[in-house]
C-alpha cells in the first residue's frame, strides 16, 4: 500500500501542501536528534563563523547572503545561529545545544542516519506518486526552533531561493522530530498560492562584488487572515510546494520544535538557476533520489 494516497496528491495539487502523519517511527525521530546533538557538542565555532541568522530582509542580506561562510555551504555541514546567543567577546551566553538555528546544508550527503531517511523508500514512494521521473537532492537542514528564542520565519516561497525554471520543480520535505504544534512555531500556509508565481528573487551578484546575494522584485505583503495552521505530529511530514506562501511564528513556549528538512527538484526538463546562492559543486553534485 501506498504511503501517500490519490487524495493527499489532490491536496498538494490545490492547496500546495499536504500533511501526513507517519513517516518516521518515534525511535528514528530520537535517533536523529540523537545524532544532531553529538554533532553539536563536537563543533568547532570559529569566530568569523558566529553569524546569526534571520528572514528579515536586510537582515537576510547581511546575515547569510554577505557571509562566504553561507554562500559555500551547499556542500557542507555548517552551523547557523539564533540572535543573541553569544556575548561581544563571540562566547555562548546560552548552553551551545539551545544556541543553534539550524544546520546546513549537506546532512543528506555526509550523515549516514539522514542520508538514510532521505532516501528511504516512503519518501521514494512519495516521489513516485507524485511523478517525478528524475528527482534531485538540493540541500539539507535540521532546525531547532529553539524554546524561547525560536525566531519568527516571515512569509516566504521556497522558490525566492531556489529558482528553477520552468517553476514549480522543487518541494520541500519537511518532517516533524517532534510535535509541531501552534505553541511551539507550527507552519502556516496560504492554501492555494503556489498558483500565483513568485514576486521576488535572491540571487548571487556579479563576482567580486559585495554583498555576495542580492534580492530583485519585491516583498510582498500578506493578509493574516489567510495563513492557515499546519500542526503535524512527531514523525509526521508536511510535503511543500515551492511556490506556496508560508511562515512560522517565534517559539514562545518551553519546548523545542526540531525539524529534519530536504528540497528535491524534479531535474528532467529543468533549468537549475546559475544565479541560486546554491549550486551543485564537484565535491557534492545534487544527488538522485533513486537509488
Amino acid at each position: 500500500m501506498d504511503f501517500m494516497t490519490d487524495q493527499d496528491v489532490q491536496r498538494y495539487q490545490e492547496d500546495g501542501y499536504v500533511v501526513l502523519d507517519g513517516l518516521l517511527t518515534s525511535q528514528e525521530c530520537d535517533e536523529l536528534r540523537q545524532r544532531m546533538a553529538e554533532i553539536v557538542e563536537r563543533m568547532d565555532v570559529p569566530e568569523h563563523c558566529r553569524t546569526t541568522f534571520s528572514t528579515y530582509h536586510d537582515e537576510q542580506l547581511k546575515t547569510q547572503g554577505n557571509a562566504d561562510y553561507f554562500i559555500t555551504s551547499g556542500d557542507r555541514i555548517r552551523f547557523f545561529f539564533e540572535k543573541g546567543v553569544f556575548d561581544d567577546k563571540g562566547e555562548f551566553i546560552v548552553p551551545k545545544q539551545r544556541s543553534l538555528n539550524k544546520v546546513g546544508h549537506a546532512l543528506h550527503a555526509y550523515e549516514p542516519l539522514y542520508e538514510k531517511v532521505t532516501h528511504s523508500p516512503k519518501v521514494q514512494g512519495i516521489a513516485k506518486k507524485l511523478g517525478l521521473v528524475s528527482p534531485v537532492i538540493l540541500q539539507s537542514m535540521f532546525i531547532f526552533k529553539q524554546p524561547g528564542i525560536g525566531g519568527e520565519v516571515t512569509p516566504h516561497q521556497d522558490a525566492t531561493f531556489l529558482y528553477t525554471e520552468p517553476l514549480g520543480r522543487v518541494m520541500g520535505v519537511w518532517i516533524a522530530l517532534e510535535d509541531a504544534t501552534i505553541n511551539n512555531g507550527c507552519l502556516w500556509f496560504i492554501p492555494g498560492s503556489h498558483n500565483s508565481g513568485i514576486t521576488r528573487r535572491m540571487v548571487r551578484t556579479p563576482k567580486g562584488t559585495f554583498p555576495l546575494t542580492d534580492f530583485i522584485g519585491r516583498e510582498q505583503t500578506y493578509d493574516d487572515e489567510k495563513f492557515v495552521a499546519a500542526p503535524v505530529k512527531k514523525g509526521g511530514v508536511i510535503l511543500i510546494h515551492g511556490q506556496v506562501v508560508h511562515r512560522s511564528a517565534e517559539n514562545t513556549s518551553e519546548e523545542s520544535r526540531h525539524v529534519y528538512t530536504f528540497h528535491i527538484m524534479e531535474a528532467q526538463q529543468t533549468r537549475w538557476s546559475p544565479d541560486n546562492w546554491l549550486q551543485p559543486t564537484e565535491d557534492l553534485p545534487f544527488p538522485p533520489l533513486y537509488t
